[in-house]
């Protein structure tokens, strides 16, 4: 946790949880797991203890989940200045060990906060989803805010739904209630086209001010185009009513015959939010996207990441190029073009031990070939991040949702 941060997206991070497991390829070599455990030996007895275990000499994640202390737990009520905070890099808010009081805790301290801006990461977004389509955990962090407001003489102007704004005086408001929290952006990560397909699905049914996909590290090219980008017609076409028409057409007590709580609680067991909102379904807000860095990182083809590039300029979704990680390719001007080495052999103008561990040629399917044939094979060269950088054919994509 901290003020300041690395993350070139993020301007802090925040971790009122730590521990987690593997789920998917994109945890083999995650950082928070050699953190995690670094912290652990360093401080004995921190709430880090029992999150990580060695195996053949390297740090695992055990399954345990820990809260943080309350110090840790409401910092960002101390940080007055506003920006962007990374919640839970060291951990997975709706990791399933999780329990709903402690999701309910972050949540009403991020409302408590309405100066900054949370960004919410999950590998897990069937539980999000259901989470945050609860009209139940919304009133769950209500009743948690009042109090939290109260414990900690938040400099915040509580507003009931009851209440005209208008009438409410000066300052940094908190409407009570509101749902999705308007500070809170929610994203998954997807590595590959398989982690895509099963996670982005759920991130779009889910009740959020700004959805985002974080593809890093980029393990293989993913194809976003059946995944719906802004109101995509592919997606439209079968989920062209808003919330809002489908309450009124299907849900409503006077169309169901049921009481009201009988029919939120059909409506919300359907992945719907209630409220009920009047926009019709939309899609990402935002794709970041990087190589791995890091001991054992795996190469990203550039293919990959321009065509992503790509999808996102033709959907009007902001882009934000991270980085290339530890392998860059030629077209960087501190690496040889294809015309500056002989390409029957992969002769390099520089010592090969600036490489750390050589070079490589892939083609776009992500498979190893022995050198350049004319194709779309590509020769990454093992330089480091901070030498490979982070443009993307000469230019740098920074961009932010509004």
């Amino acid at each position: 946790m901290g003020d300041k941060t690395g993350i070139q997206w993020t301007d802090a991070t925040w971790n009122p949880i730590v521990g987690c497991a593997i789920v998917s390829p994109a945890c083999t070599n995650c950082y928070a797991m050699a953190q995690a455990h670094r912290i652990q030996r360093m401080t004995p007895g921190s709430h880090y203890e029992g999150t990580t275990k060695e195996v053949n000499g390297k740090p695992v994640w055990t399954g345990v989940l820990k809260q943080a202390p309350e110090h840790i737990l409401t910092v960002p009520l101390r940080w007055k200045r506003p920006r962007r905070i990374f919640v839970n890099s060291m951990s997975d808010l709706f990791h399933e060990s999780v329990p709903d009081e402690w999701i309910d805790c972050v949540f009403a301290i991020m409302a408590l906060a309405p100066q900054h801006t949370f960004q919410v990461l999950t590998k897990r977004p069937k539980r999000m989803r259901a989470y945050c389509s609860n009209l139940r955990a919304a009133r769950r962090v209500a009743e948690l805010v009042c109090d939290l407001a109260i414990d900690h003489e938040a400099d915040v102007i509580l507003i009931a739904p009851e209440v005209d704004p208008a009438l409410a005086p000066p300052g940094r408001r908190v409407f009570l209630e509101t749902w999705p929290l308007p500070n809170i952006w929610l994203g998954v990560t997807a590595e590959d086209q398989t982690r895509a397909d099963e996670r982005i699905p759920d991130l779009l049914a889910t009740p959020a001010a700004v959805r985002f996909v974080s593809i890093e590290p980029m393990l293989g090219p993913i194809d976003l185009d059946n995944i719906e980008l802004n109101g995509d017609a592919t997606m439209q076409a079968l989920t062209p009513r808003s919330e809002a028409e489908h309450w009124r057409e299907e849900w409503a007590p006077e169309i169901t015959g049921t009481t009201l709580e009988e029919a939120i609680e059909g409506f919300l067991d359907w992945g719907f939010s209630y409220p009920p909102s009047e926009q019709r379904p939309r899609g990402l807000d935002w794709v970041i996207c990087g190589g791995e860095s890091g001991p054992g990182a795996r190469p990203m083809h550039p293919d990959w990441a321009r065509s992503l590039g790509d999808q996102c300029g033709a959907a009007a979704v902001r882009f934000f190029f991270k980085q290339r990680g530890e392998w860059s390719w030629p077209e960087d001007p501190m690496l040889p073009s294809f015309d500056e080495r002989n390409e029957t052999t992969p002769e390099l103008p520089f010592d090969w031990r600036e490489c750390d561990r050589g070079v490589i040629c892939m083609r776009s399917d992500g498979t190893r070939t022995d050198g350049y044939g004319g194709g779309d094979e590509e020769f990454l060269f093992r330089i480091g991040k901070k030498r490979a950088g982070r443009l993307l054919d000469g230019r740098e994509y920074s961009e932010f949702p509004a």
